[in-house]
């Protein structure tokens, strides 16, 4: 199963499909639903901007700058599915699933259906949907993928050279 990656994303776009399809046939926009006393309440909400209600009636921006990204995405996974990059490739899964589920909703609707909303005190997290946590943990592995192979990088080019660190190491002693 070499295109698994692709399978993670469209689970994550089917279960952002499915969860917002309930929400837009269940609830009228502004509905809410207890489901964690007030910290966790389903919210029936609409943006028609990016993450945070930023760059609101931007839609065609959106549409354009997520084609782009998923066709970038796409490409990326296919040209490096036999390269053992297990955990960057999946949450390039993540992050394309994502990015498609609110592309669908964008293209369609002009807007993205929202229902996660969180509180933590008198701050209220914004309201957010599957996709968007897809995006933002796919985003969390890329950068915890990135920092692994820095620190391999840096171990390899350590026990590459290990000459140089005995030299180091003589001039150090000859200098005390």
């Amino acid at each position: 199963m070499k295109y698994y990656y692709y399978w993670i994303a469209l689970a994550v776009f089917i279960i952002d499909y499915i969860t917002k399809k309930m929400i837009e046939t269940n609830l009228e926009i502004g509905d809410k639903i207890g489901v964690i006393g007030n910290f966790f309440i389903i919210t029936s909400h609409r943006n028609r901007g990016a993450a945070f209600g930023i760059l609101q009636e931007q839609t065609l921006f959106f549409i354009i700058i997520t084609l782009i990204v998923v066709a970038g995405i796409v490409t990326y996974i296919y040209m490096n599915r036999n390269s053992g990059k297990v955990l960057l490739l999946s949450a390039l899964g993540l992050v394309l699933g994502g990015a498609f589920g609110n592309f669908l909703d964008r293209a369609l609707y002009g807007e993205v259906v929202d229902f996660l909303q969180f509180n933590f005190g008198s701050y209220t997290f914004p309201i957010f949907n599957v996709a968007d946590m897809g995006i933002v943990c796919g985003v969390g592995l890329i950068l915890l993928d990135t920092i692994r192979s820095m620190k391999e990088e840096a171990k390899t080019n350590n026990n590459d050279n290990p000459q140089q660190d005995g030299d180091l190491n003589e001039r150090n002693e000859q200098q005390v």
